[in-house]
């Protein structure tokens, strides 16, 4: 497609903010609604805003990708952008947004599992309108779990967070802080994965003792796989029927992850390091008759402490210059391994890294900063990063059924920039639907 007609294309968009908020009661319609019902822990005497203001205040700022409260108070203070943005919330109009310390000082006494339950809610709704059917594999979802970190500096910013310690017992002694959260995101399409499922880690008393003999690589797996069993039952208790596989990194082969998945009657295709489970490795190896399928090769039920294990090793060879270069992947699954279905299973696998760059990447680089500490309250923290999920969410949808659907093609970073631009625009009749006109004043 040539400039002129992108150029073309792009006019196709007249209001980004009003293209997102159509997508938005499209997929998400009960969205503000579920804002308003949020526990309000404040004294009546001092409510100058609704549930439904303060937290639609903020989930427009991870529609517009600011990432500092204060930046937020910054950009939306501004006359049009506080009228339109109470426009779309259905609220009463006013000149003015509530300021960041405002909406932090809110946040710190709403319930984290409350802000996350109306983000599944979300999930739930796309899951049962059967568009996304078409993206599972053998007829299950895929979802995929990894870590990430929130927060890392030599400040404590509350209780809950956890230390690194670096040259401990010396005079050089430092303390390292840090905010961990572990994520489960479904696969909905290649450039659409959301979140279904949120745990922070923080180990208490007993962790950081049973710790002290490890090295940080078996501290994080510990950390991680503790934390996995509080997250797959949140997920389970939500979802009690929905069929999934766990996609995850080999910091996940270990026999607790094989359990859980077990009781839960998930499947999982988790990705395998040589020497990480030896005696799985040596018994694949003194197998000599392996089966092949393509670039694929495999052994079925291998035994591991009274488990069957099924192993899939991949190569893929690519041309770079003059050179082939070949890579190497492997992954431990509980799925029969067959000619038919090998090759698959590698693809599926493979998109762990999804979570990577659709996922955290994005949310770090692209659409705003989950990294930043926008509180140090610890509720606030876990509220903040649930609505970041929240507006992702939604931005995706955007750029999946308007700009992808429509074929504009747009930067990343460029998106969210649009669409906080167009927050101030004078909005006419015309761009407000009927539903939303209700309350409006003709003027």
């Amino acid at each position: 497609m040539g400039r002129e007609q992108q150029r073309i294309k792009k006019q196709m968009e007249k209001n980004p903010v009003m293209e997102c908020n159509l997508i938005q009661k499209r997929f998400a319609g009960s969205l503000f609604e579920d804002f308003s019902k949020t526990t309000d822990s404040r004294h009546s005497s001092y409510i100058d805003y609704s549930n439904k203001m303060l937290l639609g205040t903020l989930y427009y700022k991870g529609i517009a990708g600011i990432s500092s409260m204060q930046s937020m108070t910054s950009e939306f203070n501004q006359k049009n952008i506080a009228n339109n943005i109470s426009r779309f919330l259905k609220e009463e109009e006013t000149d003015y947004l509530p300021h960041g310390v405002t909406i932090n000082e809110y946040l710190a006494g709403v319930k984290p599992d409350e802000l996350q339950e109306i983000q599944q809610k979300q999930v739930y709704e796309m899951i049962r309108r059967k568009t996304f059917d078409g993206e599972r594999f053998l007829k299950k979802w895929l979802v995929i779990v990894d870590g990430t970190q929130l927060y890392s500096g030599s400040r404590k910013l509350n209780d809950k967070c956890l230390e690194r310690h670096y040259n401990k017992g010396t005079e050089e002694e430092s303390v390292n802080y840090h905010i961990d959260v572990l994520e489960a995101k479904i696969v909905f399409g290649e450039k659409l994965i959301v979140s279904i499922g949120s745990e922070f880690i923080e180990n208490n008393g007993e962790d950081a003792k049973h710790q002290k003999r490890m090295n940080p690589e078996q501290i994080k797996q510990d950390c991680e796989i503790k934390a996995f069993g509080r997250l797959a039952e949140k997920i389970k208790k939500r979802f009690p029927r929905l069929p999934i596989t766990i996609l995850a990194d080999g910091l996940y082969a270990a026999e607790p992850v094989f359990d859980i998945c077990a009781e839960n009657r998930w499947d999982y295709i988790i990705r395998y390091k040589e020497g990480s489970i030896p005696s799985i490795e040596e018994e694949y190896r003194n197998i000599s008759e392996k089966e092949i399928s393509g670039n694929a090769e495999y052994i079925n039920e291998i035994s591991y402490k009274r488990k069957k294990l099924n192993v899939l090793k991949y190569h893929e060879a690519k041309k770079r210059g003059n050179e082939t270069v070949v890579t190497k992947f492997q992954w431990i699954t509980n799925i029969k391994i067959t000619k038919k279905n090998a090759e698959k299973i590698a693809s599926s696998g493979r998109k762990r890294w999804k979570i990577e760059n659709e996922g955290f990447n994005r949310q770090k680089n692209w659409q705003g900063d989950i990294t930043h500490a926008c509180s140090f309250n610890e509720s606030a923290i876990k509220n903040h990063y649930f609505m970041m999920q929240i507006s992702d969410m939604i931005k995706q949808l955007y750029e999946w059924f308007f700009l992808r659907a429509n074929e504009i093609k747009k930067m990343q970073k460029n998106i969210s920039s649009e669409l906080l631009a167009s927050f101030g625009r004078q909005l006419t009749r015309e761009d407000i639907s009927k539903t939303d006109m209700q309350g409006i004043s003709k003027t």
